[in-house]
């Protein structure tokens, strides 16, 4: 069997489209997810409230919705590590062509280039996979990352598959577009880089200012001598405390949304 046979035959046995809409989450990350959930939730509830019963239920509610928040994260996670791969990927697919290499040479020799770096079941080496195996079925170069793209819901993988699209074929420039392509993506990391390295300070604050309240209360309630006992026993306490756990709420939800900043 030849080396290339070899080569085929794993790409067979590899190619298989990932699912980025799908958590990778296991059983082990959905438990953990869940109790962490659970435990803030219980917590939350019983400084505002020191109901166990009513404390335990909102904490199963965290908990369940934690599992989902986790598995979006990952999902996120999964996405940005499969672009900085991507990159990866556009260097070497660069450095190859530069040697004279045609696109199907390249493709191979970038896919050996990071097999040294990644192993043989990480995102890139699989996309790698399915991007050959089209190439090999007549599937133009840009509609293999086209569809890379639909199914990340990358940019930057959209981009390069629609500016190669233009020239597939048409000019000797597919080195240079991988280049520029690869240059773009660098900029853009870089920047997210600065930019989460200014708002580091600011994260660490606006967890400061949210979860300060709950510490005081939590101090006043178990160490000034009844003073928020009306808080727990009456019902224009409960109201009180009802508004102020929403307000705790929104201010949490408000805190995550304007941390994330999108480029």
């Amino acid at each position: 069997m030849t080396k290339l046979d070899e080569r085929s035959k794993t790409t067979e046995r590899r190619a298989i489209t990932p699912d980025y809409s799908k958590s990778p989450n296991g059983p082990l990350e959905h438990a953990a997810a869940f109790l962490v959930g659970f435990a803030a939730g219980f917590i939350v509830l019983y400084i505002f409230y020191r109901i166990v019963a009513v404390s335990i239920i909102g904490g199963v509610v965290v908990g369940l919705v934690n599992i989902f928040s986790a598995g979006k994260s990952a999902i996120k996670k999964r996405v940005m590590k499969l672009r900085t791969q991507f990159f990866d990927l556009l260097e070497a697919l660069s450095v190859s062509m530069r040697a004279g290499n045609p696109v199907l040479r390249a493709l191979i020799s970038a896919r050996d280039d990071l097999g040294m770096i990644y192993s043989p079941d990480t995102d890139i080496m699989v996309e790698l996979d399915i991007i050959i195996k089209k190439f090999n079925n007549a599937i133009p170069l840009s509609a293999a990352f086209q569809d890379m793209a639909d199914r990340s819901g990358l940019e930057d993988v959209a981009s390069f598959a629609s500016i190669y699209a233009t020239i597939e074929g048409k000019s000797s420039r597919a080195n240079e577009i991988v280049r520029e392509t690869q240059q773009i993506i660098a900029d853009k990391m870089e920047i997210e880089m600065e930019i989460d390295t200014m708002m580091t300070a600011a994260k660490s604050e606006v967890n400061i200012m949210l979860f300060m309240p709950l510490v005081i209360l939590a101090v006043i309630g178990y160490a000034g001598a009844g003073f928020m006992d009306a808080i727990y026993t009456t019902s224009t306490g409960r109201l009180v405390a009802t508004g102020g756990l929403v307000i705790f709420i929104i201010s949490f939800i408000m805190a995550k949304k304007f941390s994330n900043v999108k480029i």
